[in-house]
């Protein structure tokens, strides 16, 4: 039997999104110093206000305040009339040490090896449906989100009036095969300059000019959004289209609605299909097993596809704090496994792959390194592994009879972002299951 289906997404100037990048850009810069910071950050923003509190244990000396300044100013709230921007809006920091109750659990020693951050299971999905093995209504949505923000920086001629905040919704139909069909309703909210004044002063003409500013609006969207990010194919004369359907869209960002880090997971990884732990991912360090654990599972099924295992897998982990080895690992292939193997069975197969310890995953992905910032808009899975030169600072300690002391240099390394879409198991994994 066909049914829909529908995924959103929301771009780097939400609310929430900023409160995610901030926190992730504070974690990428004490990584630079003190690639073993331990730091777990919680950002709120509101009118005219970021507050950053959480733990944090580092050799690393970070201005907050000007990291934060600086992630706001790259979103682009750069305007006093966003009621919220770079240079003007105050920074509260309450940040403290992480609790060595914790920290007892979690750190290695000469007699034990690191143990996860915290207890509870993670979830990775992957499906046949795109190129990026992600499900479609979600990877479409990242998509128009994305290219609302690339119009914006990039080629403002085409709509000069786009402000930072955005969000976009995406409805597939699946034929009875529970296949793709085509694209059923597309939603996208956009923030916008009050770009066409009344003529008069009266109700009507300021009714008018709102009706003209969203028929633009519309037109655009569609023109130079969606129809550069849909397939033609997917798109039909049955395609329904809300584009900002409550109105106008004026006041947004921080002083329409405040943010929080860690509240838009489900944009953060699979669009409501397959399963989420229920941990969010921006602040915390690779010791968290929210975070790092579910890129391995991530991993795992996008391999699994690919591999040619099944069209569709979910993979949860599972950790209790301070012990090293998962306490469970499981993967479901909704049935459509092309092996001739129980889930059970592929599961016994896949944890004897892979290394599911905390350490071994953040060696398999270099999770000590500055390379978070990028995963905090536009999702943290089906995104490109790249690597690229960045700088970094580097803190040395030089001990001679005296004292010791910290040396500060910069150097540029090469890093690899989004390590955890790597194909590099579809060989291992064919042999595993006698795959050609």
């Amino acid at each position: 039997m066909s049914y829909l289906f529908t995924s959103e997404s929301v771009s780097e100037g939400h609310p929430d999104k900023i409160a995610d990048q901030i926190s992730d850009a504070i974690l990428d810069a004490m990584l630079a110093q003190d690639p073993h910071s331990r730091v777990a950050c919680e950002t709120f923003v509101t009118t005219g206000l970021v507050v950053v509190g959480g733990e944090v244990t580092t050799k690393a000396y970070v201005e907050i305040p000007d990291v934060v300044r600086e992630t706001i100013k790259k979103i682009g709230y750069t305007e006093d009339d966003y009621k919220f921007d770079a240079e003007s809006c105050g920074v509260m920091v309450t940040l403290h040490s992480q609790s060595p109750d914790i920290a007892q659990g979690v750190d290695e020693g000469d007699d034990k090896e690191q143990g996860a951050g915290d207890q509870g299971m993670m979830f990775g999905y992957a499906t046949k449906e795109t190129p990026e093995y992600m499900p479609m209504a979600l990877a479409y949505s990242h998509r128009l989100v994305k290219r609302l923000s690339d119009i914006r920086k990039q080629e403002p001629q085409l709509m000069p009036y786009l402000r930072p905040d955005s969000k976009a919704q995406v409805t597939i139909e699946y034929d009875d095969n529970d296949q793709p069909k085509r694209v059923h309703t597309v939603v996208v909210s956009t923030q916008h300059d009050d770009f066409i004044k009344p003529s008069g002063n009266d109700k009507n003409a300021r009714l008018e000019a709102d009706r003209k500013m969203l028929d633009k609006i519309r037109v655009d969207v569609i023109q130079h959004v969606v129809k550069k990010v849909v397939p033609e194919h997917l798109l039909d004369d049955k395609t329904v289209f809300h584009i900002n359907p409550t109105g106008k869209f004026v006041i947004g960002g921080p002083h329409g609605d405040a943010g929080l880090t860690g509240r838009k997971i489900i944009v953060d990884t699979y669009g409501g299909k397959g399963a989420h732990g229920g941990g969010a991912f921006s602040g915390k360090d690779s010791s968290k097993v929210d975070r790092s654990a579910a890129y391995a599972a991530r991993h795992i099924a996008k391999n699994l596809v690919a591999a040619g295992v099944t069209e569709e897998a979910l993979v949860q982990v599972a950790y209790a704090i301070g012990v090293a080895d998962p306490v469970s690992l499981n993967v479901n292939t909704y049935g459509k496994a092309k092996v001739d193997m129980s889930d059970p069975q592929i599961s016994e197969v896949i944890s004897k792959l892979f290394d599911m310890r905390p350490k071994a995953i953040v060696e398999r992905f270099n999770l000590k390194t500055p390379i978070f910032s990028e995963t905090a808009a536009y999702g943290h899975m089906g995104r490109e592994a790249h690597k690229k030169q960045v700088e970094l600072q580097i803190v040395e300690v030089e001990e001679n009879d005296q004292e010791k002391r910290e040396v500060r240099r910069k150097e540029k390394r090469e890093l690899e972002f989004f390590g955890w879409e790597r194909l590099d198991y579809v060989d291992k994994i064919k042999e595993a299951f006698g795959l050609k």
